[in-house]
């Protein structure tokens, strides 16, 4: 199952992304009006926990740097409740999947199926510790099949995220620390340049390359040591393992189909960079 839940990462994660790179779920965020992207970001993902405080959404997102959950929540539902920022979110990612996908895909046969697959996995796991998940599954399911689709991906995509936080808490690492070793695992030196992080104070950055060596995750030279390397791979492979849950409800001929019908929808949006 393990390798399974990886490549259903694979596939389903072009589908949620067109969230957060596609034109239209900012665009019906601006419309609300929110100010700012990431307003329109922390607004319509955090919508599902209810009116938290920003402390709660830093928690439940984990690899923000501090005080930038903050500069959001709750400022960003002052005006604009989170129902109607959730709302907008799922409005535009479904806009913008039937843009990139086209009518021939968007209307077939096979993305309904799809849609319904990938529902029945992502609304059958146990929500016990999976805050994210949990919160989304306290939301309607779409009717509309792209809806669905992306709906449910993103269901599981949160699901995943629980579990990958879990696996980085119980390895010692935190969220600008993950970012780090994400970085240096695809290749980019130095990690302080990647652009999850490449914002944040020199002195934090420096902070947190500094506890990395300490530990023997990275080099003098800022690169994975074998001790760093490892640690990544491990992180990696127990977030597939806590991923696997929700793919147990189908079965294997159910889980041959869904793989059939996600293949042509995630090659059409990984040509576009889903946008």
């Amino acid at each position: 199952m393990t390798h399974l839940a990886r490549r259903m990462f694979e596939l389903l994660e072009p589908i949620c992304m067109v969230t957060f790179v596609a034109d239209e779920s900012n665009e019906e965020q601006a419309a609300l009006g929110h100010r700012t992207y990431w307003d329109g970001y922390f607004a319509g993902r955090a919508a599902q926990l209810g009116r938290v405080p920003a402390q709660v959404v830093h928690a439940a997102f984990y690899n923000f740097a501090d005080g930038e959950a903050a500069r959001h929540i709750p400022s960003a539902w002052e005006t604009i409740p989170p129902e109607a920022s959730l709302a907008a979110r799922e409005r535009g990612s479904a806009a913008s999947l039937r843009r990139i996908l086209g009518d021939e895909l968007a209307g077939s046969p096979g993305l309904v199926r799809a849609a319904d697959l990938t529902t029945k996995a992502a609304t059958s796991a146990p929500t016990a510790g999976r805050v994210m998940y949990a919160g989304m599954r306290t939301v309607a399911v779409p009717g509309d099949p792209v809806a669905r689709l992306w709906h449910s991906a993103t269901m599981l995509r949160e699901h995943r995220g629980d579990g990958h936080i879990a696996a980085l808490v119980g390895a010692g690492i935190g969220g600008t620390e993950s970012h780090v070793l994400s970085a240096l695992d695809m290749g980019i030196h130095p990690a302080e340049s990647f652009g999850r992080i490449h914002h944040l104070p020199k002195e934090r950055l420096a902070e947190v390359m500094a506890g990395l060596r300490k530990r023997g995750l990275v080099d003098a030279d800022g690169r994975f040591t074998d001790a760093g390397r490892e640690t990544k791979h491990r992180i990696e492979a127990l977030t597939d393992d806590l991923a696997a849950p929700p793919y147990e409800a189908l079965s294997p001929a159910e889980l041959d189909e869904l793989i059939t019908e996600l293949e042509p929808i995630t090659a059409r949006l990984v040509a576009t960079g889903s946008q």
